[in-house]
């Protein structure tokens, strides 16, 4: 009895265990299918295959050591080209993943192949060190030291691209405006001119002043006033035999004027 109360137990927990192992198994297969039914987020490593194929080709004449490492090179090359566009993904499908914008598919897919671009760098450090010791450490620098002097001549050549087209284009409009420039030129030598119109100005009578645009008056210096001639004093008529004594002319009040101008009293 006590034998019998010990074994059920034991084989409940084997039955677990055995169950959790199985369903465990059977999960990562699955899993393992579907990211391999996945399509790859790099496309085929092309510097990795010829690499290989360099280095397991039999032929009678070896494939040179110069060839091979830079194979190794353009390799590494295109590892850092890799790494970069990782790098600069992983932490916008983070923050995409957070918020439920993208699926799990995506995610594996990105995670498989930052798995799988840490084994390839792994792979290139091996393969250096086999050829030169130490090499491991300096070749993704000089792999790095390539990729940027690629990355600045294919610059240059966009930029010579460009500056072409742009220097057509400017000849082009500069051709253009003179052609524009001599046609209005032509024009307005072509067109007969127009004689100026000739205002008169009316004569001051001496009535009337100028006047400016403020309303004060201005002396017009073209056309003065006519000076109207002084008048001339009538002598009193002298009978004939008679002595006659001129009269002293006198003010409105009465008064005689004397000789200075001033008035005198009676």
């Amino acid at each position: 009895m006590p034998k019998l109360s010990l074994i059920a137990p034991l084989i409940y927990i084997a039955v677990l265990v055995g169950s959790l192992a199985v369903f465990s198994s059977l999960y990562r297969k699955r899993k393992a299918s579907r990211a391999a039914a996945l399509e790859p987020w790099f496309p085929t490593h092309t510097a990795r295959d010829v690499y290989l194929t360099l280095l397991h080709l039999d032929t009678t004449p070896p494939v040179p050591t110069s060839l091979l490492k830079a194979a190794l090179l353009r390799r590494a090359t295109e590892d850092i080209n890799r790494i970069i566009t990782i790098r600069s993904a992983k932490q916008s499908l983070g923050q995409l993943l957070q918020k439920g914008s993208i699926g799990d598919d995506l995610w594996t897919r990105f995670t498989a192949a930052e798995k799988e671009i840490e084994e390839e760098l792994r792979d290139v450090v091996m393969e250096a060190n086999a050829f030169k010791a130490d090499w491991g450490a300096t070749i993704f620098q000089t792999a790095n030291e390539m990729l940027l002097n690629e990355r600045l001549r294919e610059r240059a050549a966009e930029v010579a691209s460009h500056a072409a087209t742009e220097r057509a284009w400017w000849d082009d409009k500069r051709e253009r405006v003179q052609r524009e420039l001599l046609e209005s030129s032509s024009s307005s030598t072509n067109s007969p001119t127009i004689p100026h119109a000739t205002i008169a100005t009316p004569v001051n009578s001496g009535l009337s002043s100028p006047k400016s645009e403020d309303g004060v008056l201005v002396a017009d210096d073209r056309n003065p006033p006519p000076i109207s001639p002084a008048p001339t004093l009538l002598r009193p008529h002298t009978p004939a035999g008679g002595n006659s004594r001129p009269q002293t002319p006198t003010t409105p009040g009465g008064r005689k004027k004397s000789k200075k101008g001033t008035p005198s009293k009676k």
